[in-house]
């Protein structure tokens, strides 16, 4: 494939997630995007042939207050980083990376990276020469690479978009990283399909190329099939696992069967998988319904339902409860902020516990959560951490996030939200922003 021409005489790419074609120049494609990359700085421009991919992911860069001289902090060292990385899910897959990739890496002068579903860099191996030089920008293990942190990157960039990107010389948002390529791929859980992180290959402009993309993405998909593998399935799998958050209606793992529930049988399991000893209907029906005039009858017959969904055996009654352990993301969240591990838990939260649910006791532990997560977050005072909190959607109109945030990372794009925010709180009320 090649690159077509533009009436301004440039080349243009037919393929918009590959950086570099082959015949392209990549001296000339260099100085291109470095002349765009000050136009974009300097004016918040983009001008063409900039690949849209690149161009929107400057703009969230500059959105999450990424400024082009910054640099990676390292969030987790030593022990924490040790013990994060061997309960992570890939590490299991960490052996096959490096038989796909480890020779090619260090023949190559390259590196072989990966990172959490976060933009944390779990590890970095490679040529010892160019992991020296990678040093020197803070691409090291424990590292923050996402986004919302330095701009920008292939890691980072294919966790924010979930999908395969390759990012060339000044493609890349913060100036240090300019002289480096790199490609990523996400790779996924095979039975939640969730991003667990992302695997990818840096180095020199010899990775300019369409191979290196298709090469990540393949062992990408190799890392996931092994994942399958290495998961038990099938009815007698004894895995029970409930995921709840950032979602309206939530999903069951068992037996190796995804089971999608309703709204109301979201809530009922919900509540169920955090009451072990059971509810009973009194109980139950006064932790679902706000509407007192609601029957038991209504309640018996969404439990009978949900025991049809469940299948035979997994629902009992007096009290209704849960014959098998239920292990939900809001478990996981809990136990680690109980623990202290801050960015854990910030990792395991994927949103509040299904928002749309008006159900009291739900409403209750959403709120729960969701404060103790932040007020660690604060206390924390990690700018990174804080940023992903502030840019998702239920934290953009966080007060007090955006000023924790702002006292750590005092950037034009943070101080602008805040102002506005302040603003629209002391507008009277009925006289909102016009």
């Amino acid at each position: 494939m090649s690159p077509a021409v533009s009436p301004s005489g440039e080349a243009e790419l037919t393929d918009p997630w590959v950086a570099l074609e082959p015949g392209a120049d990549p001296a000339e494609r260099a100085r291109m995007l470095l002349r765009a990359h000050e136009t974009f700085t300097a004016a918040g421009t983009v001008p063409k042939p900039v690949r849209a991919v690149v161009a929107d992911s400057w703009r969230r860069s500059a959105r999450a207050g990424v400024g082009p001289d910054g640099t990676a902090s390292v969030e987790l060292a030593d022990g924490d980083l040790g013990a994060y990385r061997a309960e992570h899910p890939l590490a299991r897959v960490m052996p096959l990376f490096r038989e796909l990739m480890g020779s090619f890496a260090a023949d190559g002068e390259h590196l072989l990276a990966v990172c959490d579903a976060h933009g944390r860099l779990l590890w970095v191996e490679g040529h010892a020469s160019t992991r020296r030089q990678a040093g020197r920008m803070n691409f090291v293990p424990g590292a923050r690479w996402s986004e919302t942190a330095v701009g920008t990157n292939a890691p980072g960039t294919a966790v924010a978009v979930d999908r395969p990107v390759q990012v060339f010389a000044a493609e890349h948002f913060i100036r240090r990283v300019q002289p480096w390529t790199c490609a990523a791929a996400p790779v996924h859980d095979p039975r939640t399909g969730r991003v667990l992180g992302a695997v990818d290959i840096t180095g020199g402009d010899g990775l300019a190329h369409p191979h290196s993309l298709g090469f990540v993405q393949a062992v990408a998909r190799a890392a996931e099939s092994q994942l399958a593998l290495l998961t038990p399935a099938g009815p007698a799998a004894d895995t029970h696992e409930l995921s709840a958050l950032g979602r309206d209606e939530a999903q069951l793992l068992t037996g190796g069967r995804k089971v999608r529930l309703s709204r109301r049988h979201s809530e009922i399991l919900v509540l169920l998988a955090r009451h072990p000893e059971g509810l009973t209907g009194d109980e139950l029906s006064c932790a679902l319904y706000e509407d007192e005039s609601v029957t038991p009858v209504t309640l018996r017959a969404e439990l009978a339902r949900l025991r049809r969904l469940l299948g035979p055996g997994l629902l009992a009654s007096r009290p209704y409860r849960l014959t098998v352990p239920v292990e939900s993301d809001v478990d996981v969240v809990e136990r680690r902020l109980a623990a202290g591990a801050v960015s854990a838990a910030a990792t395991a939260y994927t949103g509040p516990l299904l928002p749309a649910s008006q159900a009291p006791a739900v409403v209750r532990v959403r709120r729960r959560l969701a404060d103790g997560l932040r007020a660690a977050l604060i206390a924390r005072r990690d700018p990174d951490l804080l940023a992903d909190w502030a840019h998702a959607p239920w934290g953009e109109d966080d007060l007090e996030v955006w000023r924790a945030l702002a006292a750590v990372r005092p950037t034009g794009p943070v101080r602008s939200r805040l102002a506005a925010l302040e603003s629209e709180l002391a507008a009277p009320p009925g006289r909102g922003p016009r």
